[in-house]
């Protein structure tokens, strides 16, 4: 689960991270309110959407009086921000961030991650702050340092001061830096998130070490231990699909293709997509609904499907282990009736009580193709498809 910057910064802040000051705006009356509240002699309007890249995109503006923050709020509330995280669509911007302006000394990047070839928490710096992570590790990977640090004791003083040093931050502020690591790693751990990424981490003019943006995930499968980080979530900010989806406990991605997908399991689910990609088909969606799915669950997952208008046509590929072909077979019938299917479809069933599944299908009544393997389902709906 994403939030925005502002809730990151106030979710970092109970931790001892400094952050400036700020406060989260939705029309243009309270950006000026607020700008005037934090009387900065600089403020920053900052779009809040769930997506980096913002200030490239036009939504970041510093502001030098209140009528350019009127302005600039008037100007980014409402806007379409499309940045290389949104895809070409771009996200609508429904909240500002006020936020003072700040004497920016230096600016670093610091971030927190799981990484999976340790299988522990690991934290990187690098002075090259300000810039996507992502350039500065295909251009000069020698300015990323890291830290695996042991689960047992945590990250370490003389683990954060190492980083402070390789990034060459100022002597002074090596002991604020430390602070502010251990802080960003016990607040990583604690709220169980996925990513902690400070970009720019800056130091300023007087001396402060501070969180000038924030971005925190989070793991979905520990939000059950953390109220207060569920009641952030903007479903603005989400796919409309994948809500409902969620309510079912399935997992469900939108994609831009026309052949929706209906699976079980992850990986017969990206292999599905990748054999539709292979014999000329474009995916509409990845949805795994899971081993243990419920009639009820496959009808809704059904409906999702199908609520996609660039849907041209479905291919159902189960393989039955924990999950009974029955089952699917009879989610199939029930959606198909609800809803009155027009659209091609295409069901592959193989596993457990398969021929029973095969049966219920073949006595539904409905138009639905039989396919023997995975690649002759592809074949036949990318067929149907075109």
């Amino acid at each position: 689960m994403n939030i925005h910057e502002y809730q990151g910064k106030q979710v970092l802040k109970q931790y001892g991270v400094a952050v400036p000051n700020g406060k989260v705006a939705y029309t243009v009356e309270e950006a000026v309110e607020a700008a005037k509240s934090l009387g900065s002699q600089v403020t920053v309007v900052k779009a809040q959407i769930h997506a980096g890249g913002r200030g490239k995109a036009g939504g970041v503006k510093v502001a030098k009086n209140l009528d350019e923050v009127r302005t600039y709020a008037e100007e980014i509330l409402g806007k379409v921000l499309v940045t290389h995280q949104t895809g070409p669509e771009g996200k609508e911007v429904k909240r500002l961030l006020i936020e003072e302006g700040c004497d920016i000394r230096k600016e670093y990047y610091v971030g927190v991650v799981v990484d999976r070839a340790t299988g522990r928490v690991v934290m990187m710096a690098s002075e090259e702050g300000g810039t996507e992570i992502e350039e500065v590790a295909a251009a000069t990977p020698e300015k990323i340092f890291k830290e695996v640090v042991d689960p047992a004791v945590g990250l370490q003083v003389f683990q954060a001061r190492r980083l402070a040093y390789a990034i060459n931050i100022p002597n002074e502020l090596v002991n604020k830096t430390v602070q502010f690591m251990i802080a960003l790693y016990n607040a990583f751990v604690d709220k169980d998130c996925s990513i902690a990424e400070i970009n720019p981490l800056v130091v300023t003019g007087d001396g402060n070490v501070m969180a000038l943006d924030a971005k925190l995930n989070f793991d979905s499968n520990a939000l059950f231990r953390h109220k207060d980080i569920q009641e952030l979530r903007d479903l603005d900010e989400e796919n409309e699909k994948e809500i409902e989806a969620s309510k079912y406990d399935l997992s469900y991605i939108a994609l831009d293709g026309n052949i929706g997908c209906m699976v079980n399991g992850a990986g017969l689910a990206m292999a599905t997509m990748d054999i539709i990609k292979y014999y000329g088909g474009d995916p509409a969606n990845f949805l795994d609904v899971g081993g243990g799915a419920t009639k009820e669950k496959v009808t809704e997952a059904f409906k999702i499907i199908l609520s996609d208008e660039q849907v041209k046509g479905i291919f159902v590929n189960i393989f039955g282990g924990i999950m009974r072909c029955d089952v699917i077979a009879e989610g199939v019938v029930e959606a198909a009736k609800q809803l009155g299917l027009t659209r091609p479809l295409v069901v592959r069933l193989e596993g457990t009580n398969v021929d029973l599944g095969k049966k219920i299908l073949a006595e539904s009544g409905l138009n639905i193709v039989p396919a023997d393997s995975m690649a002759d389902g592809a074949q036949k709906i990318v067929s149907l498809v075109k």
